[in-house]
């Protein structure tokens, strides 16, 4: 079961529809011990860093994220801001973050580009995460990005107001600063990879 992180702000239902129109069974989980039973855990992103890990806090969510990411390695996936809340720290709100990954997140410059970045966007993907991760157009929705401490968990890079992170990997943990639920035939392959890599043995 593939559970979709139901945090109150995000956009869950979305991603739970792209997941079950690729043949895959999925809900949205909210409940800490129901979360510790997926065999992959997507989490969502719309809205700020802050009120997302507010929201996580709030539902008792953190520790069993931690547990599920960290120890018992199931494939986890974030999306925009379920991405920037990997690192350990968020520029937006002054937000300490999960710290699953070294680095942080900072603002596009006001004064070079129409901040929100909204539409599409080419992302060019630079290492093997054991999928298929072609290069293609993706849709983005976002005022921030990720700054990774080590290059090396960059998968996909993208240009606006120069060349920034729009995808990293490590492991058993993925994320794409772009929006896979709105990206068309390109998103669902790539949300497809993910679903396909060997998770949790239940």
């Amino acid at each position: 079961m593939i559970g979709i992180i139901d945090y109150k702000a995000g956009n869950g239902p979305s991603v739970l529809s792209a997941v079950t129109h690729l043949g895959y069974k999925a809900e949205l989980v909210s409940m800490p011990e129901r979360l510790l039973e997926m065999t992959h855990i997507i989490m969502p992103g719309v809205g700020s860093a802050g009120a997302t890990m507010k929201s996580l806090e709030e539902l008792g969510l953190i520790k069993a994220i931690k547990k599920a990411v960290l120890d018992d390695k199931v494939p986890f996936l974030g999306v925009c801001v379920g991405m920037q809340i990997l690192f350990d720290y968020s520029e937006e709100e002054d937000t300490e973050c999960l710290g699953f990954l070294p680095g942080r997140v900072v603002s596009f410059n006001r004064k070079n580009v129409r901040v929100p970045q909204m539409g599409w966007n080419k992302v060019y993907f630079s290492k093997n995460t054991g999928y298929e991760a072609a290069d293609g157009y993706f849709y983005f929705v976002n005022s921030y990005y990720a700054v990774p401490d080590d290059k090396s968990l960059v998968w996909g890079i993208a240009e606006y107001d120069g060349w920034f992170t729009a995808a990293v990997s490590k492991d058993n943990i993925f994320g794409t600063q772009f929006h896979i639920e709105k990206s068309g035939e390109a998103g669902l392959k790539l949300l497809k990879g993910f679903l396909s890599t060997e998770g949790r043995r239940m």
